[in-house]
């Protein structure tokens, strides 16, 4: 089974009234939330593959698993947040399905802030990575780092989500949210420093 992906035209309604709809069996109010959420989604997985063909497929897949589950979800969060989970369940069955390990793309990386801890973080990638030398040595910096260390930093860095929609995205306490992201950027600095000895440091002094 397909699902059509639409091109965006009017302002979208209310999300709530949108799946009150949908689950009584609207196809406007479907194509509305497809409209709505498309574009983030197509983003989102191109953090997990650079292929677009595999995006479309991705983003495809997440729609039937929306619709499919759509009745679960109780407005106890932001649907996107809700989403998300769904949408990071899909890649990472998809692409573990293929024995693939996820690709991820850079252009945008940010600079790795400090969580809300009181607790010294090591500094994360520094602005100077964002130069076009530097960008394919830090996909395969993040290539090497286990799932989860890649997750919690493709959410945060890339997609700008708080600890808590993090939490809800992933299933997990905010604290180990806290702790996995700080073993992540940790885990980001020693596995660039083994393979390019200096180079991520040097670009930092010079940023």
């Amino acid at each position: 089974m397909e699902f059509a992906l639409v091109e965006t035209s009017t302002s979208p309604r209310d999300e709530k009234d949108l799946v009150r709809e949908a689950l009584a069996g609207s196809h406007d109010a479907c194509r509305e939330l497809v409209e709505l959420y498309q574009d983030r989604l197509f983003r989102l997985m191109a953090r997990f593959t650079r292929d677009p063909q595999e995006r479309e497929d991705l983003v495809q897949e997440v729609f039937l698993k929306v619709f499919r589950h759509l009745g679960k979800f109780k407005f106890d969060s932001a649907l996107y947040t809700w989403i998300y989970r769904v949408a990071v369940n899909a890649a990472s069955d998809y692409l573990a399905a293929r024995k693939r390990r996820p690709l991820v793309l850079l252009e945008d990386l940010q600079v790795v802030e400090r969580g809300p801890s009181n607790r010294k973080e090591p500094a994360g990638p520094p602005k100077a990575l964002l130069a076009s030398e530097s960008r394919e040595l830090v996909r395969r910096v993040l290539a090497r780092l286990p799932e989860k260390f890649r997750k919690v930093l493709i959410l945060r860095e890339f997609e700008g989500l708080s600890y808590q929609e993090m939490a809800q995205v992933l299933g997990i306490s905010m604290g180990t949210v806290e702790s996995r992201l700080f073993r992540a950027r940790k885990k980001f600095l020693v596995e660039a420093e083994r393979l390019y000895p200096g180079f991520f440091r040097e670009r930092k002094e010079e940023g």
